[in-house]
C-alpha cells in the first residue's frame, strides 16, 4: 500500500464514525528501500475495497524523543478525554536511540509510548504536549523490548477487576522478560484520559520458545505487535490474543534447503495466536491478571507478520490486517522494482465452531491443540478454533472479471502429463480469486491445484493437500530459475479434516476440503478451510499466469476416487482500487 519504498507493519486500523471513514497506517520509510527512519504512513477508504493513500506520511520522527524512529501503534477514535467529537488519537512508539532487537541488551528508555491528535480527519496530526506519555517500560522490570501499544475496551478483564466496563480502556505493549518469557505489560487506562496509564503486570508467562505442538507453534522469546479480543460464537466469549513472535526456533529442514539454494532466508518468527481465561498471579501484595492459555496456533504461516486488528462496528465483525514481507527477493532484484513489503487483504477473524465431531483424519482430537475439544451429550466432540477468511466485501474486486467455473469431476492424478485428461481453468491474467471444493477419498495420498506460469506449466505453483500426514504444502521451487536467487523454499501447514455425525442422516461424514486463493503478480494467499491461512510470494519469470489444474494421486488398487465438487475463478480483479492522493 505504500506509495514507494519500504514499508512493514499495519498500525492503527480503525473507523470514524464522524466522517465515516476507514483509516490504516503503516510503518514506511518514505527515503529509500531500506528498513530505516521510519514514519507512518496513511491511506483512508469508505468502504474498505477503494482506498486513498497519502503521498505524505502522516508521523515522522522529528522530535526528540522519537527522532529514530515512529515505531508501531493504534488507534482511538475519540480524543484524550475519551469524548467522541471527532478527533482521533493515535498512540506510538517513540524511539530516540537504535539498535533495539530482544538479543541485544535493552537500553531503558529508547522506547517510549507517545500520542498524536487529528481534529481534521487525519489529513494532519499534532504530537501530544506532554510526550512521551509513558518514558520507558516498568520500573524493575529486565525487558527484551516494550513496544508496539494496542488500545481497547476489555470487559471480561474489567469484569475479572470488579470495575465499571465503560469506565476503563485496557493497554498492551508487548516485549518480554529477559531468560524468562515473551511477555505483554498489560495497563489499564481510564477511558476520560487516554494519557494516565496504570501498569498492572505482565499478562502472560510461557517460558521460552513454548513450543507444545507443531499445530500452535514457536512462541519465541519476545512479542511484537499483540492485541487482546473478545470473540463469541453461538454459547461462549473466547479471549484472544494475537501476536507476533521473535526468536522462534529455526525449522532445520528449511533452512538446510535455502542454505544449499544460497538465496535469501526469513527471520526466525512467526505470527501467533492463544485463547485461554483470565486468572490472577499473586505477586507481593497484589493479584495481577493473567491470561491462561488453554489453545492456540499460528494466524498465518507464511510471510505474514505484524498483524494490526480492530473491530468494524458497521459490519460487527473484527477485522485483521498483516505485514506481508519481501524477505524472499534479493536485493538486487529488491532495489530494482523501487518497493519492499505490501498489507494483506483485510481477514474477518472468529471463532469456528463445529459439532458432532467424531474425528481428525489422523490426530486425535486431544493431540491438535490448535483447538479446545469437549465432549457433548451425543458420545461426540464440540471443536472451537480461530476462523480467517477475506473481508466478504472484497468481492467487489470481482466486478471486472470474467467469472469461470467448473462442476462435479473426478481428478486425475497426472495433470501434467500431456496424454493423460486434466480438470483446469484457464487465466488471462495474473489477479484472479478462486474458490473450490474437494471430496478427498479414504486412500488419497495427496490433492490440490497447480498454477501455470508458463504455458506448459513447466513454471509452476504447486498447492498440496497430504490427508494421512495431515499437512499442506506450497512447492514454489518450479516458479522460476535457480540463477534468479529467490528464496522459493516451501510453506507448511499442519491440516486435517474432521468428520462428523451429521444430525439429519446419523451418518459419519468427513467435511469437504475448502480452497480460496486470491492471487496478485507476485503475492499469494491461501485459506484452507477457513481455519488454516498461508500468505506466500512467488515471482515468476513471467508476469502472465496461464490458469489452474486440478490433482488427486491416490492408491491405484482404490475403487474410490477424490472428486472436485466444484471450482469457481474471477479472473482479472479490479486492480484499480488504490489511489495516491
Amino acid at each position: 500500500m505504500a506509495p514507494y519504498g519500504w514499508m512493514n507493519d499495519p498500525c492503527a486500523p480503525g473507523y470514524d464514525p464522524s466522517t465515516k471513514t476507514y483509516h490504516i497506517a503503516f510503518q514506511w520509510n518514505p527515503t529509500g528501500n531500506d528498513w530505516g527512519n521510519i514514519a507512518w504512513g496513511h491511506a483512508t477508504s469508505c468502504d474498505m475495497v477503494s482506498w486513498k493513500v497519502s503521498s505524505m506520511p502522516c508521523l515522522r520522527p522529528d522530535t526528540r524523543y522519537d527522532r529514530c524512529g515512529v515505531f508501531t501503534g493504534c488507534y482511538r477514535p475519540n480524543d484524550v478525554s475519551g469524548k467522541e467529537n471527532g478527533t482521533l488519537s493515535y498512540f506510538y512508539t517513540s524511539v530516540n536511540q537504535l539498535p533495539i532487537h530482544y538479543t541485544l541488551p535493552y537500553t531503558r528508555g529508547s522506547e517510549s509510548l507517545s500520542l498524536a491528535t487529528s481534529s481534521d480527519g487525519g489529513k494532519t496530526w499534532d504530537k501530544h504536549s506532554a510526550n512521551p506519555i509513558l518514558p520507558s517500560c516498568p520500573v524493575g522490570v529486565e525487558v527484551t523490548g516494550w513496544r508496539d501499544p494496542y488500545v481497547a475496551p476489555w470487559p471480561s478483564l474489567s469484569k475479572a477487576l470488579d470495575v465499571p466496563s465503560q469506565e476503563y480502556l485496557y493497554g498492551c505493549l508487548s516485549g518480554g522478560i529477559v531468560g524468562k518469557s515473551p511477555t505483554i505489560f498489560l495497563y489499564s487506562i481510564k477511558a476520560t484520559n487516554l494519557s494516565q496509564w496504570e501498569y498492572l503486570g505482565p499478562l502472560l508467562d510461557v517460558g521460552l520458545n513454548q513450543h507444545k505442538s507443531r499445530w500452535s507453534g514457536d512462541l519465541g522469546v519476545n512479542f511484537e505487535a499483540a492485541g487482546f479480543m473478545a470473540l463469541e460464537d453461538d454459547e461462549r466469549s473466547i479471549d484472544v490474543l494475537i501476536m507476533g513472535a521473535e526468536g522462534c526456533k529455526p525449522k532445520s529442514k528449511l533452512r538446510d534447503l535455502r542454505e544449499e539454494s544460497g538465496t535469501p532466508g526469513r527471520i526466525d518468527r512467526s505470527q501467533i495466536w492463544l485463547a485461554g481465561k483470565l486468572d490472577f498471579s499473586f505477586e507481593g501484595d497484589g493479584a495481577v491478571p493473567q491470561m491462561r492459555p488453554e489453545f492456540g496456533g499460528i494466524v498465518d504461516h507464511g510471510c505474514f507478520y505484524a498483524a494490526a486488528t480492530f473491530w468494524d462496528p458497521l459490519e460487527e465483525v473484527r477485522i485483521i490486517w498483516g505485514w506481508i514481507t519481501e524477505e524472499d527477493l534479493p536485493d538486487r532484484l529488491r532495489f530494482r522494482q523501487n518497493w519492499s513489503g505490501l498489507l494483506s487483504l483485510p481477514r474477518v477473524v472468529k471463532i469456528q465452531t463445529i459439532r458432532r465431531v467424531l474425528r481428525a483424519r489422523s490426530s486425535t482430537l486431544g493431540s491438535i491443540t490448535s483447538l479446545l475439544a469437549e465432549p457433548d451429550e451425543h458420545g461426540t466432540f464440540s471443536i472451537r478454533t480461530l476462523e480467517s477468511l477475506p473481508d466478504s466485501r472484497l468481492q467487489r474486486y470481482r466486478e471486472s472479471s470474467q467469472m469461470r467455473s467448473l462442476s462435479r469431476s473426478e481428478l486425475s492424478p497426472s495433470p501434467l502429463d500431456l496424454f493423460c485428461p486434466y480438470t483446469y481453468l484457464d487465466a488471462t491474467t495474473s489477479q484472479w480469486e478462486l474458490e473450490c471444493e474437494f471430496t478427498v477419498d479414504t486412500y488419497c495420498k495427496a490433492i490440490g491445484i497447480i498454477i501455470g506460469h508458463s504455458a506448459d506449466y513447466k513454471a509452476r505453483t504447486t498447492l498440496s493437500f497430504y490427508p494421512e500426514s495431515e499437512t499442506f504444502i506450497v512447492d514454489r521451487h518450479k516458479t522460476c530459475g535457480a540463477e534468479m536467487k529467490i528464496n522459493t523454499t516451501p510453506e507448511i501447514a499442519p491440516h486435517t479434516l474432521f468428520t462428523y455425525l451429521d444430525p439429519v442422516t446419523g451418518q459419519a461424514t468427513e467435511e469437504k476440503l475448502r480452497l480460496r486463493c486470491w492471487f496478485d503478480t507476485s503475492v499469494l494467499e491461501i485459506f484452507i478451510n477457513e481455519r488454516t491461512a498461508i500468505s506466500t510470494r512467488i515471482y515468476p519469470s513471467s508476469s502472465d499466469c496461464f490458469g489452474v489444474r486440478f490433482f488427486a494421486e491416490g492408491l491405484e488398487a482404490a475403487d474410490q476416487f477424490s472428486v472436485l465438487e466444484k471450482a469457481m475463478m474471477w479472473d482479472g480483479l479490479r486492480t484499480d482500487v488504490i489511489t495516491i492522493a
